[in-house]
């Protein structure tokens, strides 16, 4: 599968094609908005569908009645798609005037010079910068000075496990190293039981796994202007991530094929020991399937693969420091809607409206504050603070995709239940060249 790559030619280039383009007129808002079309684009909620699109319904009334405007929300469904669409828009200076990116998708965005950035007077507009959890903007921007990502939810990650069969198998709490639960998998696994679900065919998940075994052992992925994907860590991390499935038999074979979603349902169904990465908005699944009362969240280990503890230079990352962040487009033509549009979705209500449906958590602090005793929460919370910010640099879309490339390249071997060190060392060495190309191009 060909991944997508950052062609656009440093900011330089990009603020010649937005000036011929004209974009960053300013009309439109300020309570009238008859007769004019916000475009929003967002990620498409492939687990809940139908509760997305009722959603989008709602907030599309709510802000018809407020301001006259219609909302014409736009979908992707994967990374490719994200990036795609950003990098499409910027060059025409043309496209969704608001957009909802995955926080690792920001720094692309900045380094694109084509969202507004965040002054006294843009917080302002939207109920102010205090408004939002101080944690939720550490990867709005290089510095408090130039943020262009607006915080409007928070997805911290950590991993269920099934309380009842843990305790069946004598296992007394999750594990809190990548061998530990490699050992607690295999005690799980007999039968038509599983010891973890994992997803290894999703479009998000697969590099999350590499980034948290690869940093946990020292290894940041980006140092300055040098990618270090074909570092020991990383290999290690594909070998153990894979080896789950191909070597340690204790992933159940047609996960090969399994989205998030997919997995979430396996779980659920009250076969599998751990369901190793996944955020509140599984809670609905999970309260509806066979697992109903006998899960629990934990956190993921945070010691890398080969170890009994972190090294002196590895960073206890339990997460990326992870969500969704609002960019509005300087090229718009409705910046004022833009701007009542964010304000709308980031409010209070709205925001305990969407986790309550989702599971997301809201970035607003007064909603966020309303969920603190939750004690099923709890390591979702703990998770949160530490949480790790990955590199900020406006190659990382890419080099996302490059480290997402060799799992989605290996796949075709998993599912013949093997894969050699030299395929992974080879995957891993294109991945190199793509993420140091896209670090030469970046600004």
């Amino acid at each position: 599968m060909r991944f997508a790559r950052i062609t656009l030619a440093g900011a330089v280039a990009l603020t010649t094609a937005l000036a011929a383009c004209g974009g960053g007129d300013d009309s439109g808002g300020g309570g009238d908005g008859s007769g004019k079309t916000l475009n929003v684009l967002i990620a498409a909620n492939t687990q809940y569908p139908d509760e997305f699109a009722a959603w989008q319904k709602t907030i599309s009334e709510k802000f018809r009645a407020q301001t006259g405007a219609e909302v014409k929300f736009e979908t992707f469904a994967s990374a490719n798609d994200e990036l795609t669409k950003i990098q499409t828009s910027v060059v025409s200076g043309s496209g969704p005037d608001v957009y909802a990116v995955g926080t690792t998708f920001t720094p692309t965005a900045y380094s694109t010079g084509a969202f507004v950035k965040m002054g006294d007077e843009e917080w302002g507009k939207i109920g102010g910068k205090e408004k939002f959890n101080p944690a939720t903007l550490g990867i709005s921007g290089p510095d408090e000075q130039n943020q262009v990502g607006i915080p409007w939810v928070s997805r911290p990650f950590v991993m269920a496990y099934n309380t009842e069969l843990l305790k069946a198998a004598g296992i007394a709490k999750p594990a809190t190293t990548w061998d530990e639960l490699a050992q607690h998998a295999k005690q799980l696994t007999k039968g038509d039981q599983y010891g973890l679900a994992v997803a290894y065919k999703d479009n998000f998940d697969p590099w999350k796994f590499v980034w948290g075994m690869s940093i946990q052992a020292g290894n940041p992925l980006v140092d300055g202007k040098t990618a270090k994907l074909q570092d020991p860590t990383v290999l290690k991390a594909y070998d153990t991530y894979f080896g789950w499935l191909t070597r340690d038999k204790v992933v159940d074979p047609a996960a090969v094929g399994w989205t998030n979603p997919q997995a979430v349902a396996a779980f659920a169904k009250g076969k599998t020991g751990y369901f190793m990465l996944t955020t509140p908005t599984a809670i609905n699944s999970l309260e509806q399937g066979a697992v109903k009362g006998k899960w629990a969240f934990a956190l993921l280990p945070t010691v890398p693969p080969g170890a009994t503890s972190r090294p002196a230079n590895g960073v206890e990352a339990a997460s990326i420091l992870s969500g969704d962040n609002l960019l509005v487009a300087d090229y718009s033509k409705n910046k004022d809607l833009a701007f009542e549009y964010v304000k709308l979705v980031t409010d209070s209500d709205a925001q305990l409206d969407y986790y309550k449906k989702f599971g997301n958590l809201p970035a607003n602090a007064a909603a966020l504050q309303t969920l603190a005793s939750d004690k099923q929460l709890a390591p979702v919370t703990e998770a949160a603070k530490k949480s790790v910010a990955t590199p900020f640099t406006g190659a990382w879309g890419d080099i996302q995709l490059a480290l997402t490339n060799v799992a989605v390249q290996s796949l075709p071997d998993l599912g013949k239940g093997s894969i050699s060190a030299q395929q992974i060392e080879a995957r891993v060495a294109d991945a190199q060249k793509a993420a140091q190309s896209a670090l030469d191009r970046a600004k």
